[in-house]
């Protein structure tokens, strides 16, 4: 995985609220035996005509030049629904490295951080902040301090995470690699259990 510090980026806003895992990845798409190739069905059934023509609807906000980024910024309860992992891996596989939103789905929630993608849950009213902001606003999310700002106006909001998550965010560690990081801590215990 990526580490995630600090990121400042450009935000695409999805105002929609409960969205869930099969509107974020269509169970028709969940056949790779890989998380690589999930990011061009990304909202597939929203950002495209039908699945014949795969024409673009112009009114989808991802297919509206204006907006991109590393960020996606969405309403109240995303990740709701079933409790695929392949919803984050579409969304880290098209390029968001961070979502956010005023609530998430617990198990959308535990899926993202388990794949290097931080969810950022911030109050309804900074959301609503957020997306008065226009097309070429950026957020700036700083892990470490977790922080998130919206930096046109500097308002800015503390966010929670949990404290063994974070660590291995900042560090790019899967579970394994972190088991890995404390290798020397587990032989020593072991030792001491000897």
């Amino acid at each position: 995985m990526q580490p995630i510090n600090i990121i400042k980026s450009r935000f695409v806003p999805l105002s929609m609220e409960n969205v869930d895992t099969d509107q974020i990845i269509p169970a028709r798409f969940l056949k790779a035996t890989t998380k690589d190739g999930f990011g061009k069905n990304l909202f597939r059934d929203w950002r495209y005509e039908n699945d014949d023509s795969a024409k673009p609807r112009p009114d989808f906000v991802l297919n509206q030049p204006q907006y991109g980024g590393e960020i996606i910024v969405a309403g109240k309860n995303f990740g709701c629904g079933s409790s695929r992992e392949h919803a984050a891996w579409s969304l880290l596989d098209y390029g968001f490295r961070i979502v956010v939103s005023s609530f998430f789905a617990d198990i959308f929630k535990n899926n993202a951080l388990n794949n290097g993608v931080l969810p950022v849950q911030v109050t309804e009213d900074f959301l609503q902040k957020i997306f008065e902001q226009d097309a070429q606003a950026s957020l700036t999310i700083d892990l470490s301090a977790q922080t998130i700002t919206i930096d046109a106006t500097g308002e800015s909001e503390r966010f929670g995470i949990n404290q063994y998550k974070k660590t291995c965010l900042l560090n790019g560690y899967d579970d394994i690699d972190f088991l890995v990081s404390i290798r020397e801590e587990i032989a020593a215990f072991e030792q001491q259990m000897n």
